[in-house]
């Protein structure tokens, strides 16, 4: 009797979600996914967001009319655009999911072709199956960023195989 007397009430929408909700929301999401403190530096405060027209729910962010991440409805996290992972390797060093390659792959990396574990020179521990991951080659040059197909130590240990799928590599024609 209690569940059916409490299922007719409505309750009032007490959670206001504000621009200031939003961004601490991203940028705390960013810290979990690419380290402390990464959040703060890679969405200033003019980013704008893009809800989700079905759910209401952040869906894109933008800065200056450019998309810098997409956040995943699966898993809460984020897709990141090249232009975010440009800033994250000139800017924020210390961030995780970097995937350093062989200079001589580079190329065919950058037009979007997936990474094998073979041509992977070092991988950061904390890389599990479905990260998010920023490609870079020996230079630290931004080539790409897709999705981690296997943990950092069966890259390392793996010598045949895709060991990221490549989403937009910087050459890529999209």
């Amino acid at each position: 009797m209690i569940s059916l007397y409490l299922s007719k009430i409505k309750l009032p929408n007490t959670v206001k979600y504000t621009v200031e909700n939003q961004l601490d929301k991203i940028r705390s999401i960013a810290d979990y996914q690419f380290g402390k403190n990464v959040g703060e530096k890679l969405f200033p405060e003019n980013v704008t967001f893009e809800l989700s027209k079905r759910t209401g729910r952040i869906r894109f962010i933008n800065l200056n009319g450019e998309r810098l991440a997409t956040l995943r409805p699966t898993d809460s996290l984020f897709s990141l655009s090249i232009k975010a992972a440009k800033h994250l390797v000139e800017n924020i060093p210390q961030a995780k999911g970097f995937i350093i390659l062989q200079n001589d792959v580079s190329k065919y990396i950058a037009e979007g072709g997936d990474v094998f574990a073979v041509h992977v020179i070092q991988a950061d521990d904390d890389i599990r199956a479905k990260d998010e991951v920023i490609i870079i080659d020996q230079n630290r040059q931004l080539l790409a960023v897709g999705r981690a197909a296997l943990s950092a130590p069966e890259i390392r240990k793996f010598k045949t195989g895709v060991a990221v799928k490549v989403r937009h590599g910087i050459n890529s024609k999209e």
